[in-house]
C-alpha cells in the first residue's frame, strides 16, 4: 500500500524547516494543525506572526551581507509594502524589525498615523508614497508632510503631480521619480502605465525640481512587474535603470537612492530553489559595477517587498465535505468553502500555494481534483506548482479529510473582500492568529470570527 507520506518524502526533501509530520499529522512551524482544528473549526485561516520577522531579518542579512562583500559604499533600506495585508497585527509585527513603510492609496496615510500614535512609526521612518493619487492621497500626503513626517517621500507618477505638493506643502519636500519600466515581452502591452518616461525624467527635474528650493530629489523607483528573478529581461531593465540614476545623479547631487520595488518570491511549492543570497549579491554587484563605470557615488538601495514579508505567515485550513466521481474518472474533494472567497488569486490568475493533508498521512493517496461549493465552474483547485496534478489521502468515508493550502497569507483577504459580499454569500472564514507568549509557547487567539449571516443581510439592505 502507497501511503500519502511515502509520496511526499519521495516527492521532496521532506520534512523541511517549516514542515514536518507527528502521528500522522501536519506541523506548520511547529504549529500542530489539527489542534488547531480542533479548538477552532473549519473553514479557517491562520497568521503565523513570527514568520514575518523572520522574513524581514533574512532579507536585511542577505542584502547588508552583499554590501559588505561587495565593498558598497550605500546602506540597504527595508520597506514593508502595505496593499499586501493592511491588518494591523500585519503593520505591527513588521515594525518591530525597524522597517519603513510604502503606501498605494489615500487611506495608507491614516494608518500611518495611527501606527505613530501608538508609537509604532517614528516620524523618523521613511513613507515612500506610490501610485497614480486621487486628490484626497495628494492632500493627506501633503499633511503628513506639514505635520513634520520628513521622510516622507512621495514618488511622482506622472509629470504634473508635484504641481500639487508645490501647493500644499509648507515646507521642504523629498520627492522621487518613478520611472516606467517596459513590460516582459511576452505582456499584453509594451509599458508599464505606472511612472514617468525615461525620456521624461531629465525634463521633469530641470523645468519643475532643480530651481524649486521647496523640492529635493532623493529618489529614482524603478517595478518590474515579473519581480527579481534570475533573468536576460530583468537585468537589462534594472541595468537601465541604473544607468538614468547615473545620468541624473551628474546634474543633481542630492540624488542619492534608488528603490528597486518588490519582488522577492514565495515559495509555491514544497521544493523551491530560488537563490534569495545569490539575487541580493548580484543586484548590489550590478548596481555598483555601473556606478563605477559612470564614476558617480553608489546609491541607498530601497526594497518593497510585500508578499515575500507576508506571504509565508499564512495558511487556510478546510475539511473535505465528501466525495464526488464524476464522469467515471473524475474524483472531486469538496472543501467546506470557497477558493472564490478565500483565496481568489487561485480562481484570478491560477496562482498555486504549497497544498498538503493536515491528517491521514499512513492512507493511501489517490488523484483528486479539489472543488470550492460556489456554483461558479472556475471555483476549483487541480494542479500544484512542480506537478500538473494533486494527490491527497483517501480515508475510509467515516473518517473526515482535512487539507491546508500555505503561503496565503498576502493579498487574498482584500481580493476577496474581507468583511464584505463574497460570492454565492459564501462567509468570510474565521482568522487565527498564532505567535508565542513570554515563555516561548504557542498562543493563540481568535481576530475575527466567521462572518455572520446578520452581517451579510445587513450589507444587502434586509436589516438596519
Amino acid at each position: 500500500m502507497d501511503k500519502y507520506i511515502d509520496l511526499i518524502e519521495q516527492t521532496f526533501f521532506f520534512p523541511t524547516d517549516e514542515f514536518k509530520v507527528e502521528n500522522n499529522e501536519l506541523y506548520f512551524n511547529g504549529i500542530p494543525t489539527m489542534d488547531i482544528v480542533r479548538e477552532y473549526g473549519t473553514p479557517l485561516k491562520l497568521t503565523y506572526l513570527p514568520k514575518i520577522s523572520s522574513q524581514i531579518q533574512k532579507a536585511k542579512k542577505l542584502f547588508n551581507e552583499a554590501i559588505q562583500k561587495n565593498n558598497y559604499q550605500g546602506n540597504y533600506v527595508y520597506c514593508y509594502c502595505t496593499k499586501s495585508s493592511h491588518f494591523s497585527f500585519v503593520l505591527e509585527e513588521a515594525l518591530k524589525n525597524g522597517i519603513n513603510i510604502e503606501t498605494s492609496s489615500a487611506f495608507d496615510i491614516p494608518i500611518v498615523r495611527v501606527l505613530h500614535e501608538k508609537g509604532k512609526l517614528s516620524k523618523d521612518a521613511f513613507v515612500i508614497c506610490n501610485g497614480y493619487k486621487k486628490p484626497e492621497y495628494l492632500k493627506n500626503i501633503s499633511d503628513l508632510i506639514n505635520d513634520g513626517f520628513h521622510n516622507c517621500i512621495p514618488i511622482l507618477d506622472n509629470l504634473d503631480e508635484i504641481d500639487s505638493y508645490n501647493a500644499q506643502v509648507n515646507g521642504p519636500c523629498k520627492v522621487g521619480i518613478r520611472i516606467a519600466a517596459d513590460e516582459d515581452p511576452k505582456f499584453e502591452f509594451y509599458t508599464s502605465r505606472l511612472g514617468v518616461r525615461y525620456n521624461d525624467v531629465i525634463d521633469l527635474y530641470q523645468k519643475k525640481i532643480a530651481d524649486n528650493p521647496k523640492f529635493t530629489l532623493k529618489m529614482l523607483h524603478v517595478f518590474v512587474n515579473t519581480g527579481i528573478k534570475d533573468t536576460t529581461y530583468y537585468w537589462g531593465e534594472l541595468r537601465r535603470f541604473v544607468h538614468k540614476y547615473c545620468e541624473l545623479k551628474k546634474i543633481c547631487p542630492d540624488l542619492d537612492s534608488i528603490d528597486i520595488g518588490g519582488g522577492w518570491p514565495i515559495k509555491t511549492s514544497v521544493h523551491f530553489d530560488y537563490d534569495y543570497a545569490y539575487m541580493s549579491d548580484q543586484v548590489v554587484k550590478n548596481i555598483k559595477k555601473i556606478c563605477d563605470e559612470h564614476g558617480v557615488p553608489t546609491p541607498n538601495i530601497f526594497t518593497e517587498f510585500g508578499s515575500y514579508t507576508v506571504g509565508e505567515s499564512g495558511a487556510a485550513l478546510y475539511s473535505i465535505l465528501g466525495n464526488k466521481l464524476q464522469n467515471d474518472k473524475e474524483e472531486w474533494f469538496m472543501i467546506d468553502s470557497s477558493f472564490i472567497t478565500t483565496l481568489p488569486d487561485v480562481w484570478g490568475l491560477n496562482q498555486k500555494y504549497i497544498l498538503l493533508a493536515l491528517n491521514h498521512w499512513d492512507k493511501p493517496y489517490q488523484k483528486a481534483k479539489v472543488g470550492g461549493i460556489t456554483c461558479d465552474s472556475m471555483d476549483y483547485y487541480n494542479s500544484e506548482a512542480h506537478v500538473n496534478m494533486v494527490f491527497l489521502p483517501d480515508p475510509p468515508k467515516e473518517q473526515k479529510l482535512y487539507i491546508g493550502f500555505f503561503h496565503t497569507g498576502a493579498y487574498q483577504e482584500s481580493l476577496g473582500g474581507y468583511g464584505g459580499i463574497q460570492h454565492c454569500l459564501i462567509p468570510a472564514p474565521k482568522h487565527v492568529l498564532i505567535d508565542h507568549d513570554e515563555n516561548g509557547q504557542l498562543r493563540t487567539r481568535l481576530f475575527a470570527p466567521e462572518q455572520s449571516q446578520d452581517k451579510m443581510l445587513e450589507i444587502l439592505g434586509y436589516q438596519k
